[in-house]
């Protein structure tokens, strides 16, 4: 094995992820101000920017989706069982006593089977708990003369707020897990340059170099 500088990370994907970043923090932001939790915002305001940023982060859903499945990245949320409780088991321990993670980021997988699974869900089961709820908490105009309108309402309301919740949850992890191992920096730059040390085995190596040399970063 070498290790080289790979750009694993292409420019939309990381265009994405900060967009994304973004608008959630913004929707966190607004959404807990909309629950009375903070006032720094009137409540107009808050509505406006969140129902916006909801939108817009709609639009960003709709064009990754798209991305994913035209590029074949979306193989990379395929989660698997094959060394998943190995890491599991060292970010509940090994991580604190020192210990290698156990994973080895490769150029056709870069997610560990933690992540893998992690991110599945979400698209999966929480962010579609997101849409479906948002959409029809914007669209109550629409239904609000049907029978019960308002305890479906508050059924909506309540499974967006919980959406919201597991959302707030997983960016706190996210960003917990940023600062283990080989620190914040070392795990942040690959999302800003596109590039991140690589073990090569002889073959894949090779053939970087003759079919996709612009995918190596010279020393």
């Amino acid at each position: 094995m070498s290790k080289r500088q790979v750009k694993i990370y292409p420019r939309f994907e990381r265009i994405w992820h900060w967009s994304q970043a973004l608008l959630i923090i913004t929707l966190l932001f607004t959404g807990l101000g909309l629950n009375g939790l903070h006032h720094i915002l009137p409540f107009g305001p808050a509505a406006m920017i969140h129902s916006a940023a909801a939108i817009l982060l709609l639009v960003l859903w709709i064009f990754a989706t798209f991305w994913l499945f035209t590029t074949g990245t979306w193989r990379q949320f395929v989660p698997t069982l094959d060394g998943l409780f190995s890491v599991i088991r060292y970010y509940a321990y090994g991580v604190f006593k020192g210990e290698h993670p156990p994973y080895r980021k490769m150029i056709w997988r870069k997610h560990n089977p933690l992540q893998s699974l992690s991110y599945l869900g979400l698209k999966i089961a929480v962010f579609p708990m997101v849409w479906i709820t948002g959409i029809l908490y914007m669209t109550y105009n629409f239904w609000e003369t049907m029978p019960d309108a308002g305890f479906y309402l508050n059924i909506v309301a309540n499974l967006h707020l919980l959406a919201a919740y597991i959302v707030a949850a997983f960016v706190i992890i996210h960003i917990y897990m940023l600062t283990i191992g080989h620190g914040f920096r070392a795990h942040v730059k690959p999302m800003i340059t596109g590039y991140d040390e690589i073990d090569l085995s002889p073959e894949e190596e090779a053939y970087l170099e003759k079919d996709e040399p612009w995918r190596l970063k010279e020393s």
